[in-house]
């Protein structure tokens, strides 16, 4: 498909005529409408029917419509940050991630900190998102990689394979005066305050299902989508709060909790999402066996109270 012709399809169907891009372009209507002729002839598809004195667009041709739209409005955005970016001419090359919010930040950070060994430098770029936001991001290949909390959802119009990277068991923490003397773990939880994550994270079900199992009935006083909000509030003495083992003394360390304990019935993984069937970018084959031989190569435990 040539892009020109495509300009021309795109300025006619924002104005409304050929003849009024034709204005806008400084052009004969005969050239713009014979540049859209080939367009319609290499889509094999009609874009526009007569309207009056004006056009209408097909159904291809809202279709189509809506494609330019953004494919120039990317084009826009690239020459306004080329321009804007101030970024040397030889630079590091940029590698750019994707962090679902509900995938805990340090244990982000344990992943990705891998590429300081990387064969080449790179500049890391991280966006934060929902899931379904940052692999509208990967479709559109402005980022290499999505970390999760979940594979690729099923259903979405988005070419990508899942890979685990691991799991973990999960641990109740909470801010020390917030602890309940005498009563041992999980039975503190019961009637206590309980920070959990939000529904749509993909381990809130697991965590549902076991408190329903062991009958306890803790009060939920606040769901988060960010997880790292989630132990802001936690560090305030707010509520008990779930993360994964994996990385509970860094949490209790950085925020000044404690772990009250450990439940291997409820397990956390962890995914990488990128376009690759077999992986050949050097940097996501980098995070893929920092997560395989470092990251995650922990004995599991049981449940247990500390």
């Amino acid at each position: 498909m040539n892009l020109k012709h495509l300009r021309y399809f795109w300025v006619a169907a924002r104005a409304g005529s050929v003849a009024a891009a034709s204005k806008h372009m400084n052009l004969t209507p005969q050239t713009v409408s014979a540049q859209i002729k080939l367009l319609e002839r290499d889509l094999e598809t009609t874009l526009f029917k007569p309207a009056g004195r004006g056009l209408e667009l097909t159904e291809a041709g809202r279709v189509a419509l809506s494609y330019a739209d953004e494919i120039f409005a990317l084009g826009q955005e690239m020459v306004l940050s080329l321009r804007t970016s101030g970024i040397p001419e030889h630079a590091a090359p940029a590698f750019r991630v994707g962090v679902s919010d509900a995938l805990p930040k340090s244990l982000a950070c344990r992943l990705l900190v891998s590429l300081r060994q990387s064969t080449r430098p790179v500049r890391l770029i991280c966006r934060d998102g929902t899931i379904e936001a940052l692999l509208g991001e990967l479709a559109l290949h402005r980022i290499e990689m999505v970390l999760a909390d979940r594979p690729m959802p099923s259903g979405l119009a988005v070419r990508g394979h899942s890979r685990k990277l691991g799991e973990s068991a999960l641990a109740f923490l909470a801010a020390p005066s917030l602890v309940r003397r005498g009563k041992r773990f999980p039975a503190c939880l019961n009637e206590a305050p309980v920070l959990l994550p939000g529904p749509n994270a993909a381990v809130r079900g697991e965590i549902d299902r076991w408190l329903g199992e062991a009958r306890l009935y803790p009060q939920v006083v606040g769901e988060f989508d960010d997880s790292a909000l989630m132990k802001v509030f936690a560090q305030a003495g707010e509520g008990y709060f779930p993360a994964p083992v994996i990385i509970s003394d860094e949490i209790c360390t950085r925020y000044g909790v404690v772990e009250v304990g450990r439940l291997d019935a409820v397990r956390e993984a962890f995914w990488l999402i990128s376009t690759e069937r077999r992986i050949r970018h050097p940097e996501v084959r980098a995070v893929l066996e920092a997560a395989r031989t470092a990251v995650f190569s922990m004995p599991a435990g049981g449940d247990t109270a500390r």
